[in-house]
């Protein structure tokens, strides 16, 4: 098996990279930054820049899967520019992808998998979602997630197996929401958001890394929830993470005006709640390893390095 990975530098690519060259499967990878290609065994770099539709098709040579996490990071002040960025970064790469593979006339049915987002579905204190929910979120996340996933359903035209992973909260001392989050506690700031009903569905980032190279493997077509069996509110995933890290919780709730005034509108993040259902992937046969917010948060704090930065301004404690 050789699976192509995009976005392979990144959190979740970084740990399925990993994942992949553990048990021995070859990874090439796509870069927009030259000084990061190399050229192992098992392990090759190609580039692309996605903006003009360059790519170097030697990159899909011997490939059965390729795996999509390109997209800009949503975490970052969402100034009008930068929303554009969020939205081209992940249609252009689909685009750059489609053009390439429909001009190769492949000859054997390959498997695609693109990440998505939890972002899709409706803002909702008391709705469960699964992946057959019909009615779609109205927020910018919302609206991009659906441009988004339209280019990867283009991909049905093509002789690959089309399946979208739409990942909730991805928990890791790596990057992310987490480590900022985990400063905020360690510094004797940490506090829920708003009500603090909102429900956060999680995933540990090696469950997700496991996910994609399982739907890879048993090639899974459709539409797959990439989110942990037990989702949580955000007052619950606040109060494990200072018991995990020995911390008190004193102060109060944090309004949603005051991170609207810090963050502007990308503070919608930490309000929105969507409780979703990974039951789909478990009934395929896929077991997690991180089935409670309280063990996954163990493994990532009592058995992993997890430096941070004292410096940080509290604005960016919440992003």
């Amino acid at each position: 098996m050789k699976v192509l990975i995009t976005g392979a530098t990144g959190l979740i690519g970084s740990a399925l990279t990993d994942l992949c060259r553990e048990k021995g499967i070859s990874v090439n990878y796509l870069t927009t930054d030259k000084s990061k290609i190399k050229n192992e065994k098992d392990y090759r770099g190609f580039y692309w820049e996605p903006k003009i539709n360059e790519i170097d098709v030697n990159c899909f040579e011997g490939v059965t899967a390729i795996i999509n996490l390109a997209g800009a990071t949503i975490a970052k002040r969402w100034t009008k520019s930068y929303k554009k960025e969020i939205l081209s970064s992940r249609v252009d790469s689909l685009k750059t992808l489609y053009i390439a593979l429909k001009n190769l006339n492949l000859e054997e049915r390959i498997s695609f998998i693109s990440a998505s987002a939890i972002g899709i579905y409706p803002n909702s204190l008391s709705n469960f979602y699964t992946e057959e929910e019909t009615s779609l979120d109205s927020s910018f996340l919302g609206d991009v997630t659906q441009i988004w996933e339209k280019e990867i359903d283009k991909f049905q035209d093509l002789k690959v197996t089309v399946t979208k992973i739409r990942i909730g909260l991805v928990l890791s001392s790596e990057g992310g929401a987490l480590p900022n989050m985990a400063s905020a506690v360690r510094r004797y700031l940490g506090a829920s958001f708003g009500s603090g009903r909102q429900w956060q569905s999680w995933i540990h980032v090696n469950d997700l890394a496991r996910m994609l190279l399982f739907v890879a493997e048993n090639r899974l077509p459709g539409i797959y929830n990439g989110v942990a069996p037990n989702p949580v509110t955000n007052s619950k995933m606040v109060k494990e993470l200072a018991k995990v890290l020995d911390r008190p919780l004193f102060l109060p709730n944090i309004p949603q005006f005051v991170m609207r005034l810090i963050l502007g509108e990308m503070s919608y993040l930490l309000f929105v709640s969507q409780r979703v259902s990974s039951k789909k992937i478990e009934k395929k046969g896929f077991n997690f390893k991180f089935n409670n917010i309280c063990r996954a948060l163990e493994n990532i704090y009592l058995e992993e390095v997890n430096e941070d930065n004292p410096d940080d301004v509290l604005a960016k404690e919440y992003v």
